[in-house]
């Protein structure tokens, strides 16, 4: 008799070799990261996930004020979601046939179009990048003109297109020649009326709120650069991929000034429910029947994977659920809480220069302290790197107060506050707990945190 081979077992696999976590990324995967997670002190191993924690083998519980980049809007298997995916899976439909309309996109689309009712079609894809992509092919394409503008410090994206528009040199660097697109400084209408003037501007592209430093558009600059991108025949494209569904308080972050409605918007990250990667390109009608203007055309900008089932259904899962736990107005409500307790420090500690954000998206912005004793201590840092100070203040977050948190862009003395919107008073006393105790260890001269920071800039500088 044959002996009967064993199917896939993932809880043998991970059982067996999940110990060699960090081995095989070296060996196979960005050899950097883990790397960089040992010089930090981030080399976790964590063993589960529920909302906004984390818990290790030891079963100690981690806070998450990151929440993947923004992906995690619902916290981490969020049952309403798990629940979607399975039904999904069970029902066997004939997904991906590239050549039928099956309803959950229909049905998606819908639900997203009611929370942006200018906006009339959706194309969806499988990230942020392609959502961002999609906008560029359609804006150029539907106004017949090639350049798109973008802001100084925007990150869209790390495709070639998306990278085009990328504000940061250091993800630009090495990877030239890009689309022919040109920055502004975010605020700067006198630089957009300049380069429309040049007739060949296809649209602007730009963050509501930065995700790098936590910048908001200048109260009233998007209603006016819509005005004047209308005027010349080029769009706008609000670029919600962190910022929309729910994370600044309002659904959308350019909902928050009046008057603002962009022909192109780009959203994914938490769409997704944290599990199945979704993008989506929100547009108007005009520029859709532009670009597919014939069944000639009809497959002229299209995903393989895109519409997918599972995507569809963890979307609408998110969209229901956001809808019945009033998700938005608790990021509001929680994030100015945070806000304001944070807010409330910056009196007391002078390395500490502002707090500033809207809804669940708040930046903590480090500075020059005034006494010479911590001014000898910034420099040193400075000195060797931009930056470095707040990885000295994110690494005892996660160290002695396991708190996961993020220095928010290269060379910027910035902490990005993004934790999923599910989160309470209860994880706002935690935070600002810890955030206070790491602050009174710093101006207190104490040694662990200088002495990490000195390590930090012996490693800075052996990367030059």
């Amino acid at each position: 008799m044959k002996e009967e081979q064993p199917g896939f077992d993932l809880a043998r696999l991970l059982a067996e070799r999940g110990a060699e976590r960090y081995e095989l990324h070296t060996r196979h995967l960005n050899h950097q990261l883990p790397r960089m997670l040992h010089t930090l002190g981030f080399d976790k191993v964590y063993e589960r996930a529920e909302g906004a924690h984390f818990w290790d083998a030891e079963g100690n519980d981690y806070l998450d004020m990151l929440a993947g980049f923004g992906v995690m809007g619902l916290g981490r298997h969020h049952p309403v979601v798990r629940r979607a995916l399975h039904d999904v899976l069970d029902a066997s439909l004939a997904d991906l046939t590239r050549f039928d309309c099956q309803p959950l996109p229909g049905l998606l689309a819908e639900k997203l179009l009611s929370h942006s009712p200018h906006l009339d079609r959706v194309f969806f894809g499988n990230s942020g990048t392609e959502a961002v992509e999609t906008a560029l092919k359609f804006a150029r394409y539907a106004t017949g003109k090639p350049r798109i503008l973008y802001c100084e410090h925007a990150f869209h994206g790390l495709t070639t297109g998306s990278l085009s528009v990328n504000g940061e040199k250091g993800f630009r660097d090495g990877f030239a020649p890009l689309l022919p697109d040109t920055a502004i400084t975010l605020g700067d209408l006198d630089a957009l009326r300049r380069e429309l003037k040049r007739g060949d501007v296809a649209g602007l592209v730009v963050e509501p709120i930065q995700g790098k430093g936590v910048h908001a558009a200048p109260p009233g600059f998007l209603r006016e650069a819509q005005e004047l991108l209308h005027r010349h025949k080029a769009v706008l494209i609000a670029d919600e991929v962190q910022t929309g569904l729910g994370r600044t308080g309002d659904f959308y972050a350019y909902q928050h000034e009046e008057g603002v409605e962009p022909d192109l918007l780009c959203v994914a990250k938490a769409l997704s429910g944290g599990y199945v990667p979704v993008g989506a390109t929100l547009g108007k009608d005009w520029i859709f029947k532009r670009v597919y203007s014939s069944m000639d055309r009809v497959l002229v900008h299209s995903a393989s994977f895109g519409s997918n089932a599972q995507a569809m259904a963890a979307g609408l899962a998110v969209l229901t659920v956001m809808e019945q736990e009033e998700t938005v107005a608790n990021a509001r409500r929680t994030g100015d809480l945070l806000r304001g307790r944070l807010a409330a420090l910056v009196g007391r500690y002078e390395l500490l220069h502002e707090v500033r954000g809207r809804g669940l998206m708040i930046g903590i912005e480090f500075g020059r302290p005034s006494s010479l004793k911590l001014r000898s201590r910034w420099a040193m840092l400075q000195a060797a790197r931009k930056g470095l100070f707040a990885q000295i203040v994110v690494v005892p977050l996660l160290q002695k107060h396991r708190i996961l948190t993020q220095v928010s862009g290269d060379h910027l003395e910035v902490i990005k506050l993004i934790p999923p919107l599910v989160i309470g008073e209860p994880e706002v006393d935690r935070f600002v707990a810890a955030f206070t105790a790491v602050m009174d260890d710093a101006h207190s001269g104490g040694g662990l945190m200088w002495d990490f920071g000195r390590t930090l800039v012996k490693q800075a500088v052996a990367n030059r």
